[in-house]
């Protein structure tokens, strides 16, 4: 039986990714799991899951390129800045022409400033912001500087504009969702998000997780497993060699280690 590598999972709506590691972990019964990089619950799609030696890499595949296949809705703010929040605000947006849409995306490509989410797993005197924000409190955050690679326009259907999106580790695309309506002069919010791509990990290889545990169930999931020498071998001249860990124990805590560094 393997005992350490990478699974490329699909993670399905309304799952945690914790939720995703807390089944893998059942299924496989080892201990030591961890998803290199939290989706939000609503979103979908690439969620690599490192079990046994390989959560130790697991900060070196966080730090690979993202991409995500994302749709924009105009006309509501939300708390949450994704469809799953309680609105804030709404209006009803003019119609937008291709052009005016293009020009408001391409303002937000290269190297920008982002004010993360009061609704994120960010911890401020070692309480996540989100647990904060359940609470009423509106907490001071500081911007963080992220790379937006590529948007490509893909659509527009009268308020819902979908577009992919190509940026680094750290980014918010439901900030970015909310970034782009203010520039727009309206209010907006990710509808839905889909992670296409996670550093060497796609959406066209990622396993739904039904499936996955379908082919455990009858014993053919070990070819479903990216060896750590797989995944090194992508990430190896990236310069990449540090960053969080992220590891389920035994009693369903996350442990996280900030300094991890790897040769």
């Amino acid at each position: 039986m393997i005992t350490e590598g990478i699974i490329n999972i699909d993670k399905p709506s309304e799952w945690t990714s914790h939720d995703v590691v807390a089944k893998i972990r059942s299924l496989l019964k080892i201990k030591r799991v961890g998803h290199a990089g939290t989706l939000d619950p609503m979103a979908t799609g690439v969620l690599p899951i490192c079990f046994g030696a390989a959560t130790k890499m697991s900060s070196i595949l966080m730090n690979g390129e993202k991409e995500y296949g994302v749709t924009l809705r105009l006309g509501q703010e939300t708390d949450t800045q994704d469809a799953a929040g309680k609105v804030l605000r709404s209006c009803v947006p003019p119609t937008f022409s291709t052009e005016t849409i293009q020009e408001a995306l391409a303002c937000f490509v290269g190297k920008i400033s982002q004010i993360p989410p009061i609704y994120s797993a960010i911890k401020i005197g070692g309480v996540p912001l989100y647990k904060l924000a359940r609470k009423g409190l509106d907490i001071e955050r500081e911007p963080r500087l992220i790379t937006i690679k590529s948007i490509q326009l893909l659509k527009v259907d009268g308020n819902d504009i979908t577009f992919n999106v190509a940026c680094s580790k750290g980014t918010y695309v439901r900030t970015l969702c909310d970034d782009i309506g203010k520039k727009l002069e309206v209010y907006g919010h990710a509808y839905s998000i889909r992670r296409l791509r996670s550093g060497c990990f796609a959406i066209d290889t990622a396993i739904p997780l039904d499936a996955f545990r379908d082919f455990h169930a009858k014993g053919e999931w070990e070819d479903k497993v990216t060896s750590i020498r797989e995944a090194l071998a992508f990430f190896s001249d990236a310069g990449l060699n540090s960053g969080r860990l992220d590891i389920m124990t035994d009693d369903g805590e996350v442990e996280s280690k900030k300094e991890m560094h790897y040769a």
